[in-house]
């Protein structure tokens, strides 16, 4: 899970991949090589969204949209997402500036920030994937515990 980082002088490193709601609670996230673009790990995501109780009946595993920057604007993307029964929400174009979605992507950051809060997070120590897989889960909790302590009070 580890691979060369192009901004870091080639060291090995590794890349936090996470889909969030609109609030910024974390739903799915994923760790990968340093030099894995980003647009591969979208459908994996998308994918990994637990499913959803509370409401009678079947529960939710699909969110009715997902936005994104230009980065994902492939056909196979959104024709992947339409079977799926999600519409895409993604800036068609990559050199008009100003398609609106700036002004949601903030929240993945800022979601993203929060978790490398945590020092085990920002900074890779473990060299076994699946203790840093546990750290990343572990991050994604104490975010959503956060919210719901916010939410309560």
């Amino acid at each position: 899970m580890t691979g060369p980082n192009p901004t870091d002088r080639g060291k090995p490193g590794s890349k936090h991949h996470i889909i969030v709601d609109a609030n910024g609670i974390p739903l799915a996230a994923v760790i990968t090589a340093a030099n894995v673009n980003d647009v591969t790990q979208l459908l994996p995501l998308v994918d990994a969204i637990p499913p959803i109780a509370g409401q009678p009946g079947a529960p939710r595993r699909r969110p009715d949209a997902v936005q994104g920057d230009a980065g994902y604007r492939s056909h196979a993307h959104r024709i992947s997402l339409w079977i799926r029964g999600i519409e895409p929400i993604i800036s068609d174009t990559p050199h008009v500036h100003g398609s609106g979605l700036g002004k949601f992507r903030w929240v993945v950051e800022r979601t993203l920030s929060w978790l490398h809060q945590f020092r085990r997070l920002r900074v890779r120590y473990d060299r076994r994937a699946d203790i840093h897989r546990a750290f990343l889960t572990l991050g994604c909790v104490l975010i959503c515990h956060r919210h719901l302590v916010d939410a309560l009070c």
